[in-house]
């Protein structure tokens, strides 16, 4: 039976919104968003229009087209005469994605050893250290907010909007799985300190300005992401979550 928003067992309602200079549907769909990625909304949880708008205390304009944007974005389905839910976590999508992820950092990896400033390359290693010190604290949320940093500087440095808007899709889309590789409790602490090794040999590779190597690297790294997120999902999958797409694909759109 899909369960309601305000349902689930220990979850908190959202807290109503602050006002401030970012606009407010920004405000709420972020709040959803992080919900959602971090699993306090679960897959199969139902998100009921008049909760969101009296538990978040917005209007019922800007909980519609919020409830929209993160159907671009893959995070939530519509279903009919259900209204919408919180999409399932799918081994045949995080493949998919994974595998797409794998080619765009690649290209940007070798894009950025081409066209990055020394600046770029100081940010980047400055960005890993914060990133190796999250991963030695042991913290999933810190460790995911230091990598996005990271691979912020990453595809700052590639020098291309086009692409860096095709990654932002495809990373807003891949959160979850991100999300569930970094804090999952049967995560591989050798997975942990495999990743710091290639990101460390990324941006050695960065500076001796290697695109071919850089991009093995990257494209290295995501794959063993991909094989470690795809052992844990297979155990859910055992456990009774799904593994084929439950619902129809939605359009793409980053967060």
């Amino acid at each position: 039976m899909v369960v309601s928003s305000l349902e689930i067992a220990g979850a908190e309602a959202p807290p109503p919104v602050q006002r401030s200079v970012a606009p407010l549907r920004r405000q709420v769909a972020e709040r959803l968003r992080q919900s959602i990625i971090a699993g306090r909304l679960p897959p199969g949880a139902r998100l009921i229009e008049r909760e969101l708008i009296a538990s978040m205390g917005v209007s019922r304009t800007v909980i519609r087209e919020t409830l929209r944007e993160l159907e671009s974005e893959g995070l939530i389905a519509m279903i009919p005469n259900k209204g919408p839910i919180v999409r399932e976590l799918t081994l045949a999508e995080a493949t998919d994605l994974y595998s797409i992820r794998a080619v765009l950092e690649g290209l940007a990896a070798r894009l950025f050893a081409a066209r990055a400033d020394p600046s770029h390359v100081a940010r980047l290693a400055r960005a890993l250290d914060l990133t190796a010190k999250a991963y030695k604290m042991g913290d999933p949320a810190r460790i995911f907010e230091t990598k996005d940093v990271f691979y912020d500087v990453l595809f700052d440095g590639a020098g291309s909007e086009t692409l860096s808007l095709m990654i932002g899709t495809l990373h807003g889309r891949i959160s979850r799985w991100r999300s569930l590789g970094l804090g999952h409790p049967q995560r591989s602490p050798s997975r942990s300190r495999e990743t710091i090794r290639n990101l460390r040999a990324l941006v050695a590779a960065l500076r001796k300005r290697d695109p071919d190597l850089a991009e093995r690297i990257i494209r290295h790294e995501v794959t063993r992401a991909a094989t470690e997120v795809t052992r844990l999902l297979s155990g859910a999958t055992a456990a009774g979550v799904k593994d084929t797409g439950a619902h129809a694909a939605p359009s793409v759109r980053r967060r």
